[in-house]
């Protein structure tokens, strides 16, 4: 993605890397995620250095509006660096985990216009960096998702306020399927704010570069009716099936419904990790009980340390992603799950 207008001069930022590249042209500092071969997954060092990167523009007067974008045209972001932080120790997962939920704080506090290109593959640390932004472009190359259930591990980068603030029971249904948005599911789901074509993306950040603090007005100019959401001709099943605190329960409504879909949604959840699948619900009630994004990350840093102890986020990892094979999780069925473990992983 290249802005199409002349060249202007360009203030790189010390902070930036190979693989975070940070820059101001005009009025805007322009973050790009530069990890092509590895759909620009976050590692540490980019975290950290996103960080400091918004923790300087923020006192620099010269930068009155930031965008985030990633490189090449597959995405934004695909998450952190799950392969990397599974084959690590506990402590450096810990360490990743903290400066990934404290990175998703600054962007969601973030004092200037903080304009976020949700294009292509967007999904949980890449949602965690442009879901709480003031300003979020979907495209129809669109593809959000909270997936953490398939690979052991629960929604995190407070995923499940997000998730909790989608209409109906849409979120949990997103949640427990590892379901992907389109960019329209997006803008339906409050994960996104405008629908930009992506052949626009080039003029409109050329526009952004003199926008100044009215960059939520030019990225506006943009944007077009997103199409129909395929998830709102779902949403009256999935209003049905979704109610409660039971996974199981939902389960059994799934299996009676006569919508095919309810079919195929029950048929996805049985592939995901049971213990993830408790913890990812019980989650997101509590993120509609106390919708507070503070609260909200608290939870997902004692949720992600306690997970980290159990062995299905490994397990996840190599079977999803490294082996292509079925996980054995533990336990492999939602009645072996104690509810008192549940209560326990995310209590504060």
């Amino acid at each position: 993605m290249n802005s199409s207008s002349a060249p202007a001069p360009v203030r790189t930022s010390p902070h930036a890397t190979e693989e975070l590249q940070a820059w101001i042209r005009g009025t805007l500092g322009t973050i790009r995620l530069n990890r092509r071969q590895a759909l620009n997954a976050m590692t540490l060092h980019m975290v950290q250095a996103m960080d400091r990167v918004l923790r300087d523009w923020e006192a620099d007067d010269a930068v009155q509006a930031v965008v985030l974008y990633g490189a090449g045209e597959r995405g934004l972001c695909a998450g952190g660096d799950i392969r990397a932080i599974a084959q690590g120790t506990d402590a450096g997962a810990m360490e990743f985990w903290t400066a990934e939920y404290a990175l998703n704080a600054r962007v969601a506090a973030f004092p200037k216009p903080y304009v976020a290109v949700m294009d292509g593959v967007v999904m949980g640390g890449g949602v965690g960096v442009s879901g709480h932004a003031g300003i979020r472009i979907a495209t129809e190359r669109t593809k959000a998702a909270m997936p953490e259930v398939r690979i052991g591990f629960s929604p995190d980068c407070a995923g499940s306020l997000l998730l909790a603030n989608a209409p109906g029971e849409l979120g949990t249904h997103l949640a427990l399927t590892a379901g992907t948005m389109t960019g329209a599911d997006a803008v339906l789901c409050g994960f996104a704010d405008l629908y930009v074509p992506s052949d626009s993306l080039p003029d409109l950040l050329a526009a952004l570069e003199s926008s100044g603090s009215e960059a939520a007005r030019v990225a506006a100019k943009f944007a077009v009716e997103p199409p129909a959401a395929p998830l709102a001709a779902e949403q009256d099943w999935i209003d049905e099936c979704y109610t409660g605190n039971d996974v199981e329960a939902i389960l059994e409504r799934l299996d009676r419904h006569s919508a095919p879909a309810a079919g195929n949604a029950a048929r996805a959840i049985r592939e995901m990790a049971p213990f993830s699948l408790s913890v990812a619900l019980s989650a997101q009630r509590a993120a509609e009980a106390e919708p507070d994004l503070a609260t909200v990350l608290r939870r997902d840093l004692v949720m992600a340390e306690r997970m980290i102890g159990r062995p299905d986020f490994r397990e996840g990892v190599r079977a999803r992603l490294l082996d292509r094979d079925q996980p054995h999780w533990t336990p492999d069925r939602l009645d072996a799950v104690d509810p008192r473990d549940v209560a326990w992983t995310l209590a504060l």
